[in-house]
């Protein structure tokens, strides 16, 4: 056999071996969450006789469909009111200033404390505006909303027993709820994906006693946890990923509560959905850049170690996902030149028993979210989630890249409609850009590499290039039907 042809069977062998891996890593989480949750519940601890201080942040910007909604929802937490101080932090350059005040003055007339904070730049994004908040509160305990969320009157009273009953615990993080699930397929898909994350990823992980992370929101600081990790960075745009591994590493404790929902909104449109993927995708390659050799120096056990280490790469499976699926088309053809070497292509065949686990991993997640749900949909349900988000593997991968090489890019945050969103702003990330075009190009791509295996009655890659046609198809369809 040729090199070149070589070159591309070994590739193709070693994105595969990666992909069986990562859908063994999540096995992994799988079988641990379902150990979690066999073991009898352990009681929250009891309330504190007197309640801490504490500040609610709000870090906002250009949210003025829904900065009404965040700050009413944080007003109406049952919590002291001269035990609560919440800092709404305004970088917003429209209405949203002008929303955000109003309200601020509403509730402050009614005898809560209320700052609208407003900073002379947007200098580090979100991480700077918390950092900011945290020099104009003395509170012990800080709890952080996005916009988007809407937490229940009773989630302080739910989360800060935690954190005064342990004063080596250092965050308590909750499980997101979804607004807006149901209101489009796009939605469906995301809570899909979030219900595997916050029920079996963070469940499984705190369970062996592995690295979680704090995801942004939806969780209650402990300010000396803050301080002692060395505060809000700015250098990555996962500043939650990257403070989580810097206080574990410093020894703190984090607390995962899958059973306090903070209910919040998805994105509806593809633009939004992008953005948010791409700061996700980026910040974690950012942030295992920045933390891989540290992990690997500290004292932690092996097993921490390694799961910290899958951790940290997870997102950088779009890139094999992506150079898997480029060299796959090529290889349609390769197996019918070369037929005396059917036994390597047999071999490799055999890899995609790997893709067994994410089956169970993600099937898991699905009756735990909605246990009445009946079976029969969710096989259909996951081929399109799983085709779906190869579509995004080429806006995700060129995210993870950009991380990996170091290259600064602006913090966008994830335009949000809020309810009735016909009669609101309509936020846009882009237009219709040239990696939308090449995601329809890439669709064609596919679909050429599933015509020529039906032509050669080959069909080892079938399913793969049907996933992979029918997912950049959709993904393209909807970036371009959403930015009109």
């Amino acid at each position: 056999m040729p090199l070149l042809p070589i070159f591309l069977v070994v590739v193709y062998g070693l994105c595969l071996l990666f992909i069986v891996c990562f859908s063994a890593g999540q096995w992994q989480l799988t079988r641990l969450a379902l150990q979690a949750y066999r073991q009898p519940p352990v009681p929250p601890p009891t309330a504190p006789a007197v309640w801490p201080h504490v500040t609610v942040q709000l870090p906002l910007y250009n949210e003025q469909n829904v900065v009404e909604r965040v700050i009413d929802a944080a007003a109406a937490l049952d919590y002291p009111p001269e035990l609560l101080h919440i800092q709404v932090l305004d970088d917003s350059t429209d209405a949203t200033v002008a929303l955000a005040a109003e309200r601020v003055a509403h509730h402050t007339a009614r005898g809560l404390r209320l700052s609208h904070v407003r900073r002379p730049t947007r200098e580090g994004y979100k991480a700077g505006a918390l950092r900011h908040g945290l020099d104009e509160t003395d509170s012990e305990f800080i709890a952080i909303f996005d916009a988007d969320f809407m937490p229940s009157p009773d989630f302080l009273r739910r989360t800060l027993p935690y954190l005064v009953e342990d004063e080596r615990v250092g965050v308590v993080q909750t499980r997101w709820g979804h607004l807006n699930q149901e209101e489009s397929l796009l939605t469906r898909l995301q809570a899909f994906g979030l219900d595997a994350h916050f029920l079996i990823e963070q469940v499984g992980r705190t369970h062996a006693g592995f690295f979680i992370n704090f995801n942004g929101t939806g969780g209650v600081w402990r300010r000396t946890c803050i301080a002692d990790a060395g505060g809000w960075h700015t250098d990555t745009l996962t500043e939650d990923l990257d403070l989580s591994y810097r206080a574990q590493l410093r020894g703190w404790r984090f607390v995962y509560r899958p059973g306090i929902v903070a209910p919040a909104e998805l994105p509806a449109v593809m633009d939004a959905l992008k953005s948010q993927q791409f700061r996700w995708t980026k910040g974690a390659a950012e942030t295992a850049r920045k933390h891989l050799g540290t992990v690997w120096r500290s004292a932690q056990p092996l097993a921490t170690k390694l799961q910290a280490s899958f951790h940290l790469l997870n997102s950088s499976v779009y890139i094999v996902i992506l150079l898997m699926a480029l060299l796959s088309v090529p290889l349609v053809f390769v197996r019918q030149e070369y037929r005396q070497y059917k036994i390597v292509f047999q071999l490799a065949s055999v890899f995609l028993v790997g893709f067994t686990p994410l089956i169970y991993y993600y099937y898991t997640a699905w009756r735990l979210a909605q246990p009445d749900r009946p079976l029969w949909r969710y096989p259909g349900f996951f081929l399109l989630f799983l085709s779906v988000s190869m579509g995004l593997a080429l806006h995700n991968a060129r995210a993870v890249t950009l991380g990996w090489l170091g290259q600064r890019t602006p913090f966008v945050r994830t335009p949000k409609a809020g309810a009735g969103a016909a009669a609101k702003r309509r936020y846009r990330t882009g237009g219709v850009g040239p990696l939308v075009l090449l995601e329809g190009l890439l669709a064609a791509y596919f679909a050429f590499g599933l015509a020529a295996g039906i032509y050669f009655g080959d069909v080892g890659l079938l399913p793969f290039h049907s996933l992979l046609t029918i997912g950049f198809a959709a993904v393209c369809y909807y970036s371009v039907r959403h930015a009109r």
